[in-house]
């Protein structure tokens, strides 16, 4: 798999960890601790298939980088990775098409599920016509 998945979280040891875990399932991995940094990534040109969103950045909420970035990219598609339990998704994302099954909650002991929740929207998108 050469796609790219984007990681947005602010805390290190997490985005690590995860970026680690992904590349060893063969994606290509950008990471980064708040949205700025991840568009001006994304404005060299990368095309990325999916973005794996934390809820609280420093520089904007994660529901409010998503939109904004759905805008820009609107391919793009998006997994929460929250460490908040009391998380509950607006209803302008569920009407961009994200639902409860793409929100996880951190820490996550096995990431093996969020790989494959990647994995199933990549292959979705491949396939459209």
């Amino acid at each position: 798999m050469s796609a790219w998945v984007l990681i947005v979280d602010d805390e290190e040891m997490i985005r690590e960890n995860l970026k680690a875990y992904l590349e060893d399932e063969g994606w290509r991995v950008a990471a980064f601790e708040a949205v700025a940094p991840a568009l001006r990534w994304l404005r060299e040109g990368t095309l990325c298939q999916i973005c794996i969103m934390d809820m609280r950045l420093p520089d904007m909420d994660g529901n409010t980088a998503i939109r904004a970035l759905h805008q820009m990219y609107p391919e793009m598609e998006f997994l929460i990775h929250t460490g908040s339990s009391s998380y509950s998704l607006p209803d302008d994302l569920r009407a961009l098409g994200l639902d409860d099954d793409r929100v996880y909650q951190k820490p996550l002991n096995d990431m093996a599920p969020l790989a494959a929740a990647a994995r199933t929207l990549a292959a979705a998108r491949e396939t459209r016509p």
